[in-house]
């Protein structure tokens, strides 16, 4: 299969006239203008923007159902939608839940073999190392402190996926947790109400990313900058930012790019099972969720994850709030891909990883994926 004469999102971050070449599953050369066979299939781009497929690091659910569901019929649904929408590699969420219901979860999703739909790189463990006071739509009777042996249960039912795991870092005394984890996966500060110092000591500790910027953890302010503060005077840390509309306003998107950078910011959906489906009532992490359009809310009116999904969440940050299109790419493509430890396998349009690719027309419409090699038809 060859891309001809589209707009491609380089590894240098910028859009060039380039052609494609895939082989099988994985990109081929790539080039400004390629020699085409004619028993070979041809995908005319002109006038589309050719992004890598989406990467979204912290989502709960779509269509329907919740990764915890942690059945086979809810992955398949899951990643077939997520493709269908140009998300073609995840690190889906658990909640706060029983030690026993996650382990289910962990277990199944560890065995689950992905033959179709986007890929499962890694799994995002949100709970239960949360503070009861920012817990959001975490359920605060399985709340407990960070535990490494906990995790390392749950990390050895699921074959080594657990990508990134959330710690509230107020509850984790001497920061022994972060010290230990670290080692096996990425620590990120997470629903807390650490202050400044606590936060700063915390990543000094390892901890490396910063679960959802700006919601659950206390605000940034000129005496106080807290947990968001210390995550930009720590360079080496990485930050998630929900563009959904609903739960970060337009000025601080646009502030946290101008902080942070898109070479820090991974934008994800923490989408929820009622992604892609009628407004009404639904769940999450096993407590009652009222959608109506993308807001999304448990009984008490905490907001309870999105009712969007990466794509919308690019395209919202682009049209609505005015971030270039080069960096919302990047940040829902290259930097959570770098985040967790996979970039080698996905993230950019490079000769060698996983033929993965978004086709856009100007207006940021849908016009093809292709996954794995493989063109997508909804």
């Amino acid at each position: 299969m060859i891309i001809k004469n589209g707009l491609v999102y380089g590894e240098d971050f910028s859009f060039k006239k380039a052609d494609i070449q895939i082989t099988g599953e994985s990109f081929g050369e790539i080039a400004p203008q390629l020699p085409a066979d004619e028993k070979e299939q041809i995908i005319d781009a002109e006038g589309l923007y050719v992004i890598p497929g989406l990467v979204d690091i912290h989502f709960h659910g779509c269509a329907g159902y919740d990764f915890c569901d942690g059945t086979v019929e809810a992955f398949d649904a899951i990643m077939q939608y997520e493709m269908e929408h140009g998300v073609t590699s995840v690190s889906p969420a658990t909640m706060t839940l029983s030690e026993g219901k996650l382990a289910q979860v962990f277990e199944n999703a560890g065995k689950y073999e992905n033959n179709r739909g986007s890929q499962i790189r890694g799994i995002t463990m949100e709970g239960p190392f949360v503070s009861m006071a920012k817990k959001g739509a975490q359920n605060a009777s399985y709340i407990h402190r960070p535990d490494m042996r906990f995790f390392e249960k749950m990390q050895k039912l699921s074959g080594g996926m657990i990508r990134q795991v959330a710690v509230a870092p107020e509850e984790d005394k001497d920061f022994a947790f972060i010290k230990e984890v670290k080692e096996q996966t990425c620590a990120s500060v997470a629903h807390t109400t650490a202050d400044y110092d606590t936060a700063a000591a915390a990543f000094a500790a390892g901890a490396c990313h910063v679960t959802h910027l700006f919601n659950a953890m206390p605000p940034f302010s000129h005496r106080a900058p807290g947990v968001i503060g210390a995550a930009f005077d720590a360079k080496n840390v990485s930050v998630e930012l929900i563009c959904d509309g609903i739960h970060v306003h337009p000025s601080m998107v646009r502030a946290a790019f101008a902080m942070f950078g898109a070479e820090r910011i991974c934008m994800i959906s923490d989408s929820m099972m009622a992604t892609g489906m009628e407004n009404g009532d639904y769940a999450l992490g096993g407590q009652p969720v009222k959608v109506v359009g993308r807001l999304a809310t448990l009984k008490d009116g905490t907001i309870a994850g999105s009712a969007s999904n990466l794509l919308d969440c690019l395209r919202v940050a682009v049209k609505d709030m005015g971030i270039p299109l080069a960096d919302a790419v990047r940040a829902c493509t290259a930097t959570p891909a770098q985040s967790l430890g996979f970039y080698g396998e996905c993230g950019s349009i490079s000769a060698g990883k996983s033929a993965d690719l978004v086709l856009l027309d100007k207006e940021l419409n849908l016009v093809q994926v292709i996954c794995r090699g493989a063109a997508v038809h909804k």
